[in-house]
């Protein structure tokens, strides 16, 4: 499927999943993606899940797959200075390049973006580290390597999230890896569009840390304008009510009246009109006061009804929806309807297997995923050639295991 970015080559030296969530966005619409990997590969081709019918080693898990789908491969060892003269070679004909090593390692490498930059002044270069680059800003923590779970941590999330003040809990996805990938994305596209016009490119730097941050932004000024020391609150919301999750007869709803319209459908709906000119919960503000009070009246009505029994009346009519497992997205018409559930080949078994689609979607250039994710060094061979590489020069760069 054709995609907005079409035309727009990136190397991409990131593994995990921050660099390469970051990079898959790209892919996804339309970017080539020349995913550069060392000789044994990015550590999460070797991670699961894997499919029950594998026999011997796969060539990648699920978690491999979802991340990577729509990239090239091409293994290239970094630490011969024949691979780095490769890199060097491709680095004068790409858009942008992508990685998440820790502080320090490219340019120990002769690769640091001044390096390169000097080959391709043109040239997008982004770095996305557990707390920042020195170039931007240097932290106390430049040189702390990080994880999802660090991030969420340090960078206010978990202080916010859990089921009560003294319990912290991580959020369930790694929003750690994928707030700092996407704003990466961002970053990118718009040093790019820069690019474009003045011919000029540029560092990027986002810290998975300041990701993180930025995302609780309301922390921040909570804190700045009346002194408040946010903690985890269960499932309420502490300036929205009702704001959150209830019970039902057979599992949990999430119900978000703030506005007074949706609030006073809401209480006619409990058989609760009193409580809509009662002074205490007549505007959202009155309500977050007495929070407890409208959660535990809202609590009592939902636990009476099924999932079903509460669609049927609430939806559509206010902010509501349940909580989902996987199998209820499965078998919500929604998520075919939006292309969100692909499927892809897996290389290693006869049928294929099920990823998260994008949820970015466009009239004009329509982008999706366009093919499994690669094995490694699958496209060795083709890349070198379109850059200009011969067949001997390739053979040459084989025998010496300078790329794979």
């Amino acid at each position: 499927m054709s995609g907005a970015l079409e035309g727009l080559r990136v190397l991409d030296l990131t593994r995990m999943l921050a660099g390469p969530f970051c990079t898959m966005l790209m892919a996804d619409q339309g970017a080539d993606i020349i995913k550069v990997e060392p000789p044994g590969g990015d550590g999460t081709r070797f991670m699961g899940p894997y499919p029950k019918e594998f026999e011997g080693r796969p060539p990648y898990g699920g978690y491999f797959q979802s991340i990577n789908r729509g990239k090239r491969s091409i293994g290239i060892d970094l630490k011969e200075e024949a691979g780095k003269a490769v890199l060097r070679h491709l680095v004068a004909d790409v858009d942008v390049l992508v990685e998440n090593f820790r502080v320090g390692v490219m340019d120990r490498l002769g690769l640091g973006y001044e390096q390169l930059a000097e080959i391709n002044p043109k040239l997008v270069y982004a770095a996305i580290r557990g707390f920042g680059d020195p170039r931007t800003g240097e932290s106390p923590y430049k040189d702390w390597p990080a994880y999802d779970v660090i991030a969420q941590a340090m960078g206010g999330m978990m202080g916010i999230t859990g089921p009560d003040a003294s319990s912290p809990m991580k959020i369930g996805p790694g929003v750690g890896d994928t707030l700092p990938a996407t704003l990466t994305a961002f970053g990118i596209m718009a040093a790019v569009y820069r690019a474009n016009k003045t011919g000029e490119g540029q560092f990027i730097d986002v810290a998975m840390y300041d990701a993180v941050l930025a995302f609780c932004e309301r922390i921040i000024y909570q804190h700045s304008y009346i002194g408040d020391v946010p903690h985890p609150e269960g499932n309420a919301h502490p300036l929205l009510c009702p704001f959150g999750i209830f019970p039902a007869k057979d599992g949990w709803v999430s119900v978000a009246c703030p506005g007074e319209n949706f609030w006073g459908f809401l209480a006619k709906a409990m058989g609760r009109e009193d409580m809509i000119d009662d002074p205490r919960y007549r505007t959202n503000n009155d309500r977050a006061a007495h929070g407890a009070e409208v959660v535990e009246a809202v609590s009592a009505w939902t636990a009476e009804h099924t999932k079903d029994e509460l669609t049927e009346i609430l939806g559509g009519q206010v902010p509501y929806g349940p909580v989902n497992d996987v199998t209820d997205i499965y078998r919500d018409p929604h998520v075919r309807a939006r292309g969100m559930l692909v499927e892809v080949e897996q290389p290693g078994i006869d049928r294929k297997v099920t990823i998260a689609g994008t949820p970015i979607h466009m009239l004009g250039t329509p982008g999706g995923v366009k093919r499994r994710s690669p094995l490694l060094g699958e496209h060795t061979d083709e890349v070198l050639a379109e850059f200009g590489f011969s067949r001997e020069d390739i053979d040459a760069l084989k025998a010496d295991k300078v790329v794979i």
